[in-house]
């Protein structure tokens, strides 16, 4: 089902919650920054089409912006100690990624406009994506699900289908979470939440990266 044989397998629980996280930013963005997404690039890509040609009610500024934003963090992230083990550099990956949303929270509570708020949001989510594909864990992206969802039906039914159909829910769930939590609290009850989930998952892939004598975690299938 998950895929115990890969050597980041552990990480997989929090995979999962930055797809979580993932549905939350973007729900936040679209329903509370102005129709634009900071996780989804394909949707993005597409709404700066749609606001170039002037066919549409969109910002064409907003998704440049929110493009240039997550190349920004992807960059970064996968710069970022380049040398260095992908798991190691995980937690510190993430508490960036923390940061940079609390940074829009911030924004968003002191009303410094919108693009105080989508600059940091779109950084954060390009440097979450760096780390997942660092990572490299199957069908576990965090935010694209074009790829896994055509393999869902193309592949024939194995040890990926659980793992794949799993990430297409939990995006799902997490978009769906975000649209109500913003229907009672705002984009700002949205990010308090994910930087909830994201200091969680930093705290969890500190003792994954500890393992349970405080020592380094063995790899799967190491023992």
């Amino acid at each position: 089902m998950f895929p115990d044989g890969h050597r980041h397998a552990r990480f997989t629980p929090l995979l999962l919650t930055l797809t979580f996280v993932g549905g939350l930013v973007d729900a936040a963005s679209f329903l509370g920054l102005g129709r634009v997404f900071v996780a989804n690039m394909t949707g993005n890509v597409v709404f700066l089409g749609f606001a170039l040609s002037g066919t549409a009610q969109l910002s064409a500024t907003a998704s440049a912006v929110a493009l240039a934003g997550f190349l920004a963090g992807a960059a970064a992230g996968g710069a970022w100690r380049r040398q260095d083990e992908p798991g190691g550099l995980f937690a510190r990956l993430v508490a960036f990624q923390a940061l940079l949303v609390a940074l829009a929270l911030v924004g968003q509570t002191a009303d410094w406009g919108r693009y105080a708020v989508l600059v940091p949001l779109a950084c954060g989510m390009g440097l979450q994506n760096a780390v997942v594909h660092r990572l490299g864990v199957p069908d576990l992206t965090t935010t694209v699900m074009t790829r896994t969802l055509t393999a869902l039906a193309v592949d024939r039914p194995g040890r990926g289908t659980v793992r794949r159909a799993v990430s297409v829910a939990v995006l799902a769930a997490g978009a769906l979470a975000g649209g109500l939590v913003h229907a009672r609290h705002g984009v700002e009850g949205v990010l308090v939440t994910v930087l909830v989930l994201l200091l969680g998952v930093v705290v969890a892939a500190h003792r994954l990266r500890e393992g349970p004598s405080g020592g380094p975690a063995p790899l799967p299938g190491s023992a």
